[in-house]
């Protein structure tokens, strides 16, 4: 056998183009070996390789693929599109704006390297260069910097001023301290001045404000594409008016940046700033080389056609005069014209006829590798097609997994087939080795086969099909529910607090108070007849949100009666009695001794690997949660949380698959029919490779075929049954319940709930939920049941936009078409069955040429089905539906929904119709209709403020906590707790309920006379705070003290104190003071001393009826040192200070427990 020597050589070698004039043509380029081929050319090309995709998912592969063949050090970057519409009303989020910004502030500097963009995106028109150059400044540590100056200079670079720096195009400026996001730059910077020089720049994360590390320079490139300098308004205003008719007083866009405010949609009349535009290859360098893919002149006329339509459709609003197509987009020819300035490469997978310059690489289709489970050799095809390749000489092969965790999947998998692959860090490692095959980690798709040298490169999606994989997060974190709850809002000016002594009252703020000798800041708390309590910030444990029934009617107290007292009393009895009844179900559910189920490890990590996504951090952990219940000897009662599409019905099957491997049946309670229905389907296709029957009972099942499941059922011939309600009747009887699945509790009425309720002791049960109930909520934050969060979005999801309105037809057909112009469909909400025709006519005028059909839950049933059918299969693109659609089918082309009197929702069903749309990688937009905002009630005011704030992905379980601030904590165990909760607030309410249940847990009654989590009272006589001019915003001072007053060791405070230092910069006296005095108290509490009182010559120690002190070190201490130590009864210790100064103060004080340790 002759030896073949491997080298790192690229086992493709394109021709490399020498002129302008040397027009190439390369051909045959299959599967990834064009990614292969661009990176290899890119090594030996004198200049950068420009490539020109049809479209934005070509782009995203190609920058996803190329780094996998390139080395290290070719540049790789991507100029991304807009995604938005021609002429839209929505600006670019911040992160495309900052890509696109920085490459091309990159461009004219690269001399190598890759660029990749979609064709439409190189269509648009963009600023003269030099806006660029202009608007960039390096900043350099021991450089002078100007606050007043360069705070002017961010502002008009369209920086935005916050409290906070936590996303792009942002700063904050503290003291001596600015944060600043650059565009372009992976994470923002602290930015230290001493006077007027820059003393230290450190990068920090903007999750936990902590910084990273220390560098010498930082660039601030613009925050847009346009300048908001004056120069630039003023160009800007005088263009408006002598382009566009009209008063441009009354046009909202001439208005905000008259004002200097970054307007929605501004993107759109770029040309106003400049005097001239320019394009994308104004930047470019001129030995750049154009790789040209195919159908991009198809690809040009579409995008033309869209372009044109939308100018003609929005030209007509004169509050919104719109810009020209041509003074805005490059027409084909004119891109011809730009492109012709360069040397250019055509590519095509197919082969072409070869003449000069024309080049088919040696590449060539794969054979069928797809492993096919239900076949007798499932894995034939791979087995063949690499005994093939390897018996040729040099023959080699690389396997590509996607992730860690599926490389091992991967290789579990060739194990079956004798392959054992050599782990290989990248492509050039497997090219430098001599592997014969390889197993690597690479992002492809589609592979790679050559047959000269004889090479295959074999992705996943080859031998398992197409698989929407979740991006990995660069940091994964667990969510703590309680965490979410506790910091889910701020406290605003205004809000009703509860203080555990005084009760409820109204927070009015911060307020800093001087004595002779010391300086501190209080909560003002406001209490009926304009009666006001001042509480320190060293005693926030005391006080804690109300969140009871409407806010702006909280009972406020007054102070001195005894009318709070009498208030606690009453609730306290009432909840010890709650307290009993929850334990009693948690008792007999601890005592019955449910089903333990045995996980069959082999069968269930093969029903795992064939989950066709990869499971996202939350989901994983979920499962295991299930796992762990399901295999424990008490009965499982869980709530899975996660919004709308992000994989419950996964962690559902792999249940629902454990049990029936125990021989277990399965039970899955829906709200409606058509779930019931996708439920069926969706169970059938999971579990297709297994032998496992799976029956769904409902509306749509014949007489004869409901009488024959219920009779396999009873016979236990039937593993799996999905349906409605009418599983919980009591005709229907199974052989061996062992798990019930309920999707969407709340949906259920009172008799069913009772059904699940009496079912929970020997069965067990999983509870999936996108907003879970107040009480369903109460319940797992009382530890009665356990929670699991799924917080994580799936592969390829955005969050949806949501807006509030007025109603406009304007709008709705701006908002209709938007959609169906992008190739999507909509849902419009009208939830009245009587006028659902009228509004169906209505817009029909207003967009005649949407393909429109109604449902709503008093249609036929099997006429609701073909309806939903149809416009599943996109028959129509605009459904006129009611709330039937609230637990519906997915419909991923679906990404826009209209709510008409989105004020009469709840929030939990506005959530729950929101996550109707956005199934899709596409952005997806909500719209909820108001007749009039003036009209609106203060409690829908706030649930649509709710619901339009948190539009970020994964919110549900937020959601369901807003719902019980809103709307009062509703029931608990089924029966109305809304008095009491209304009284304390469901905060106090929940905390006095945990005291009871672990009261009465332990075999002892509750302490409510007790303050819950009460802590030692420190007065040390000194200022002891965080200075105004320290941390500025009263919100983040707020935030600060709460977190001191909640560190449980001097660990935690540690770290606090370097994350001011860190954020805020060197500690002064007070706060230093403040931390120490935190410190104190947590020392005093462990050793059961009250409080400590220092005075300017005296000081106490008051200790508890069992100090943890020595007794005897104290008595002698008193004993030996008479005149400076004095015991006051039998609880107090009086002692002499020396020096009145805080050091000193501080010093005696720890001197003083060291001794009675």
């Amino acid at each position: 056998m002759i030896k073949v020597e491997m080298t790192p050589i690229s086992p493709l070698q394109p021709p490399i183009p020498r002129s302008i004039d040397n027009r190439l043509q390369w051909g045959n380029l299959k599967g990834d070996s064009v990614s292969l081929a661009i990176s290899t050319l890119a090594e030996k090309n004198q200049g950068p390789l420009l490539l020109i995709t049809p479209d934005v998912h070509s782009a995203n592969y190609l920058h996803r693929s190329l780094p996998f063949f390139s080395s290290a050090d070719t540049p790789i970057l991507h100029f991304p599109d807009w995604e938005t519409l021609p002429y839209d009303y929505f600006s670019p989020h911040e992160d495309i704006i900052s890509e696109r910004l920085l490459t091309l502030y990159r461009l004219p500097r690269l001399s190598s390297g890759i660029i990749i963009s979609a064709l439409p995106t190189l269509l648009q028109r963009l600023p003269p260069a030099d806006h660029l150059e202009k608007n960039t400044f390096i900043l350099s540590v021991g450089e002078k910097f100007s606050l007043q100056e360069n705070r002017e200079r961010l502002i008009s670079a369209g920086y935005r001023s916050v409290q906070q720096v936590m996303e792009h195009g942002e700063y904050a400026q503290r003291g001596s301290i600015i944060d600043i996001y650059p565009m372009g730059s992976p994470l923002p910077y602290r930015i230290e001045l001493f006077d007027d020089e820059v003393t230290s720049i450190r990068s920090f994360d903007p999750e936990s404000q902590r910084s990273v590390e220390k560098i010498e320079s930082v660039r601030l490139l613009p925050a847009r594409e346009y300048p908001l300098t004056k120069e630039a308004i003023t160009h800007f205003r005088q263009s408006w008016r002598a382009k566009f008719l009209g008063n441009p007083q009354e046009a909202p866009i001439y208005q905000q940046i008259s004002e200097g405010e970054a307007a929605a949609g501004i993107e759109y009349y770029l040309p106003l700033f400049f005097e001239t535009t320019q394009t994308f290859f104004s930047y470019l360098p001129k030995n750049t080389t154009v790789i040209l893919f195919e159908k991009l002149e198809t690809v040009a006329h579409q995008f033309w056609q869209e372009v044109e339509h939308r100018y003609e459709q929005l030209r007509h609003d004169l509050t919104r005069p719109l810009c020209p197509p041509s003074e805005l987009f490059l027409s084909f020819e004119q891109l011809r014209i730009e492109i012709k300035n360069h040397t250019q490469i055509k590519i095509s997978d197919a082969p072409i006829i070869e003449k000069t310059g024309q080049v088919n690489f040696a590449t060539e289709n794969f054979p069928p590798l797809l492993i096919d489970h239900k076949a007798s050799q499932p894995f034939a095809r791979l087995k063949n097609f690499l005994h093939e390749i390897t018996a040729i000489q040099g023959g080699r092969v690389l396997f590509c997994a996607e992730t860690d965790g599926r490389r091992e999947t991967l290789l579990e998998f060739l194990k079956e087939i004798d392959t054992t692959p050599q782990a290989v860090k990248n492509w050039r490692t497997f090219l430098a080795e001599n592997t014969r095959v390889g197993l690597t980690i690479a992002p492809l798709d589609k592979g790679v086969l050559l047959s000269s040298p004889p090479l295959a490169i074999i992705s996943e999606s080859q031998l398992f099909g197409e698989q929407i994989r979740q991006r990995r997060l660069e940091k994964e974190r667990k969510i703590d529910p309680n965490l979410l709850i506790r910091n889910l809002t701020e406290l605003h000016i205004g809000d009703p607090v509860v203080h555990i002594q005084h009760g409820v009252g109204r927070y009015l703020g911060l307020q800093t108070i001087k004595t002779s000798d010391q300086e501190a800041e209080y909560l003002t708390l406001q209490y009926a007849d304009n009666d006001k309590i001042y509480v320190p910030v060293s005693s926030l444990y005391l006080i804690s949100r109300y969140a009871g029934a409407d806010a702006s009617h909280a009972p406020l107290q007054k102070l001195g009666s005894k009318q709070w007292e009498k208030i606690k009393e009453k609730t306290q009895k009432h909840i010890r009695d709650v307290a009993a009844e929850l334990l009693d179900i948690y008792s007999r559910r601890q005592a019955a001794t449910g089903f333990t189920f045995s996980i069959p490890e082999k069968e269930y990590s093969l029903f795992r690997q064939a989950f066709p996504f990869e499971e996202t951090p939350d989901q994983s952990a979920a499962i295991n949660d299930v796992i762990v219940d399901m295999s424990s000897k008490r009965s499982m009662d869980r709530l899975i949380c996660g919004d709308v599409g992000f994989g419950k019905t996964e962690v559902a099957m792999q249940a629902a698959f454990i049990a029936v491997q125990n021989n277990k049946q399965v039970a899955v309670l829906v709200p409606t029919t058509l779930l019931a229905e996708q439920h069926f389907y969706n169970f059938q296709d999971r579990f297709a490779d297994w032998p496992v029957r799976i029956a769904a009972i409902s509306r749509l099942r014949t007489q004869k075929q409901r009488q024959q499941i219920t009779q396999e059922l009873a016979e236990g011939k039937i593993d799996i049954i999905i349906g409605t309600h009418k599983l919980l009747s009591k005709d229907i009887r199974f052989k061996d319940l062992g798990l019930l699945i309920v999707d969407e509790e709340h949906r259920f009425g009172v008799t069913q709930k009772e059904r699940i309720k009496s079912l929970r002791a020997h069965v067990d049960i999983l509870t999936l939920t996108a907003t879970p109930i107040p009480r369903t909520l109460n319940m797992s934050l009382s530890g009665i049941r356990d929670l699991s969060l799924i917080t994580t979005p799936p592969a390829k999801r955005l969050s949806v936009k949501t807006f509030v309105h007025d109603y406009s037809p304007v709008l709705i057909r701006e908002a209709i078409l938007r959609e169906n112009l992008r190739g999507g469909q909509v849902y419009f909400l009208h939830n009245d069955v009587a006028t659902l025709a009228a509004t169906a006519e209505k817009l029909r005028t207003i967009i005649p040429e949407a393909r429109l059909a109604i449902a709503h839950g008093q249609m036929r049933e099997r006429d609701l089905e073909r309806v939903m059918s149809d416009f599943y299969h996109q028959k129509y693109n605009l459904l006129v539906c009611t709330t039937i659609i609230e637990s519906g089918i997915d419909i991923p082309t679906a990404n826009t929904i209209i709510i008409n009197r989105a004020d009469r929702f709840g929030l939990a069903q506005l959530h729950q119709l929101r996550g109707r749309v956005g199934r899709s990688h596409h952005q997806a937009y909500a719209y909820l209709l108001i007749p009039d905002q003036e009209a609106l009630t203060a409690d829908a005011e706030k649930r649509l403020s709710a619901i339009s704030q948190l539009d970020d992905l994964g919110v549900g379980f937020n959601l369901a906590t807003h719902d019980l601030e809103i709307r009062g904590a509703g029931e608990l165990l089924g029966v109305e707790q809304s008095g009491q909760i209304h009284d304390i607030g469901f905060s106090l309410y929940l905390e006095l309920l945990e005291e009871a249940v672990s009261a009465l847990k332990a075999g002892r009654e509750p302490q409510f006379e007790k303050p819950l989590h009460a802590v030692s009272e420190i007065d040390l006589g000194i200022t002891t705070l965080l200075p105004e001019d320290y941390v500025p915003d009263v919100n983040a001072r707020l935030i600060l003290y709460k977190r001191l007053a909640n560190c449980k060791n001097k660990r935690e405070i540690q770290a606090l104190k370097e994350e001011l230092i860190d954020r805020f910069g060197p500690l002064p006296p007070a706060a230093q003071h403040l931390l120490q005095s935190a410190e104190l108290r947590l020392i005093a509490n462990e050793l059961g001393i009250q409080k400590i009182n220092i005075g300017s010559k005296y000081g106490y120690f008051h200790f508890d009826k069992k100090p943890a002190i020595d007794l005897t070190k104290l008595i002698k201490l008193v004993q030996t040192q008479p005149q400076r130590y004095q015991l006051q009864g039998d609880e107090s210790l009086r002692f002499i200070l020396s020096n009145p100064t805080p050091q000193s103060k501080l010093e005696t004080i720890y001197e003083l427990i060291k001794n009675l340790k």
